[in-house]
């Protein structure tokens, strides 16, 4: 399975928070799994730690990638495609991370691992 993680999954991942629900843990900890994180997460981790919505996350914020490679996690950079296709994507929600994170899963074909079930409302396959 081809996994893309969104932010809190990620964060909760790293941290080993118990809101991280069982089934996500074990697809994510499976080394059969391609595990994908995308540039739409390392840009709000960033920006979430600088305007102290997130003050923990420092480390995570400058070393990102350091922290990918030790966990096998793979970077998934935002295209030109992907861009378009998130400023098109119908539906209210407005936030511009998830609205990448909903068209990334939908355009690589990944099964997106979130919490959301507003993502529901998307053809988006999720895993919680």
């Amino acid at each position: 399975m081809r996994l893309l993680l969104d932010t809190h999954a990620l964060l909760w991942w790293f941290y080993g928070n118990e809101q991280l629900s069982e089934r996500a843990k074990n697809a994510i900890a499976n080394e059969r799994n391609e595990v994908f994180v995308s540039s739409a997460s390392a840009w709000e981790i960033a920006t979430k730690f600088r305007i102290g919505k997130l003050p923990h996350a420092q480390e995570i914020a400058e070393n990102l990638p350091h922290h990918l490679a030790t966990q096998r996690f793979s970077s998934l950079p935002i295209s030109l495609i992907h861009a378009q296709r998130a400023g098109l994507l119908s539906g209210a929600h407005r936030d511009p991370f998830d609205r990448m994170l909903i068209t990334q899963s939908i355009v690589e074909n990944l099964t997106l691992i979130s919490i959301e079930k507003l993502f529901d409302q998307y053809t988006v396959n999720r895993l919680w």
